[in-house]
C-alpha cells in the first residue's frame, strides 16, 4: 500500500510518499480500506516533536488520526463488524496511520459510519467529535441552562463542540473574526466575540464551563469570567499530573505536568474553580453516540477543503496555516 510517513521529528519537513506491505490484522482488529482521513493540529504537532514525551513513536511514522471506509477483513475475535460495513473511527494512540490507503483499528474504536454522511464528512469527525463529547459531556457533564464559552470556534473542535453544547442546552460564546460569525451563529452560537476586536473577558461573566484551546495567555485570562466552582478543560496545556497518573507515564512525564501546571493549578484553586487537562482517547462507544446526534441532524459536518491523496502535503500545510474553518479532509477514493 502507498502511504505518507515521516522519518524523523522536524516542523517543517515534508511527508514522503512510501510502499509498505498491507496492515496485519490482529485478532480483535479490522482491517479498513481508506476512502477518506482528515488532517489535525494533533499530526502537525506529532511531526514536529511536540509530544515526544506524550507519544514517543517509533519512526518511521505514518500519520492521521481521522478514519472513514469499509472493511475488507476482520480478526478472528471480532464480533460487531463485518467485510463490507462502512465505518469511521480515531485511530488510537500508538496505533494511528490513516494518511494511507489501509489501516487495521481495534473494533472497540470503531462505529458505524453515520448514514447520511459521505466518507469525507465522516472522516472530519472522530478526533474533533470525540474531543467536544469527552470536554462538554464526560469531563464537564454539561446542563441545559449552563452557560459554555467555546474557544475558537470556527476550528474543528469548535464547530463540532458548539453545536454539541448547543445540543444540551447551554449558552454558547465563542470568539472568533467577524467573517465566521455567520457560519457560527448558524451552527448556534448565542455570544459572538471578535477576538481582534474586542477582549472576551471584558464580556462574559458567570461561566460555567470553559474550553480552552489557545495559548496560556488566554488560559490564565479565561479563569476570570468563571462562577464559583467552573470548570476549565484543555485541550492545548498545560498537562496535569492527574492526567500523566491516568495515562502511566514515567516519572519524568509525571515531574514536567506537575513543574507545567503549577501556576494555572494555583490560579484555579485560589479562584474556587477546577482545571483539568484533556486528551482525547479513541473510542467507538462514544462515537456511537455521536452518530446518533449526526442521524438525527442535531450535530452537521463543516468541511472547509477536501484535498486528494497525493496531496497531503499540501493539506497539512494549509491546516498549519491555522485559517480552516472546520476540518481538511484527504479524499483517497
Amino acid at each position: 500500500m502507498k502511504a505518507f510517513s515521516i522519518s524523523r521529528y522536524k516542523k517543517d519537513s515534508k511527508l514522503q510518499l512510501i510502499d509498505l506491505p498491507d496492515p496485519a490484522v490482529g485478532e480483535n482488529e479490522v482491517l479498513v480500506q481508506i476512502y477518506a482521513a482528515s488532517v489535525n493540529l494533533l499530526d502537525s504537532k506529532i511531526k514536529s516533536g511536540e509530544f515526544k514525551l506524550i507519544l514517543p513513536y517509533k519512526m518511521p511514522l505514518i500519520l492521521g488520526h481521522d478514519v472513514a471506509g469499509v472493511v475488507t477483513k476482520v480478526g478472528s475475535k471480532v464480533k460487531r463488524f463485518k467485510a463490507g460495513d462502512e465505518i469511521y473511527a480515531r485511530a488510537a494512540d500508538f496505533h494511528i496511520g490513516t494518511f494511507a490507503e489501509f489501516i487495521s483499528v481495534n473494533e472497540k474504536d470503531i462505529a458505524l459510519k453515520p448514514k447520511n454522511l459521505t466518507m469525507e464528512e465522516a472522516a472530519s469527525i472522530p478526533l474533533v467529535g470525540l474531543t467536544a463529547w469527552q470536554a462538554l459531556v464526560e469531563k464537564s457533564n454539561v446542563q441545559s441552562g449552563q452557560k459554555v464559552f467555546i474557544q475558537a470556534g470556527s476550528g474543528g473542535v469548535g464547530t463540532f463542540a458548539i453545536q454539541l453544547a448547543k445540543y444540551l442546552g447551554a449558552t454558547v460564546a465563542t470568539t472568533a473574526s467577524e467573517k465566521s460569525f455567520e457560519l457560527l451563529k448558524n451552527l448556534g452560537a448565542d455570544v459572538l466575540i471578535d477576538y481582534k476586536t474586542q477582549n472576551f473577558e471584558d464580556i462574559l461573566t458567570d461561566y460555567d464551563v470553559v474550553l480552552n484551546s489557545q495559548d496560556s495567555k488566554t488560559l490564565e485570562k479565561s479563569f476570570s469570567i468563571l462562577k464559583p466552582g467552573g470548570k476549565i478543560i484543555s485541550i492545548s496545556g498545560p498537562p496535569t499530573p492527574l492526567f500523566a497518573n491516568e495515562f502511566n507515564m514515567p516519572w519524568y512525564v509525571k515531574l514536567a505536568a506537575k513543574l507545567l501546571s503549577r501556576k494555572v493549578r494555583r490560579i484555579a484553586d485560589k479562584q474556587n474553580s477546577n482545571y483539568s487537562f484533556l486528551f482525547m482517547k479513541a473510542d467507538g462507544k462514544q462515537l456511537a453516540e455521536i452518530t446518533k446526534l449526526i442521524e438525527t441532524g442535531e450535530i452537521k459536518p463543516v468541511i472547509d477543503k477536501v484535498f486528494s491523496f497525493g496531496n497531503t502535503n499540501e493539506a497539512v500545510k494549509y491546516v498549519e496555516g491555522g485559517h480552516a474553518k472546520g476540518k481538511v479532509v484527504i479524499k483517497m477514493l
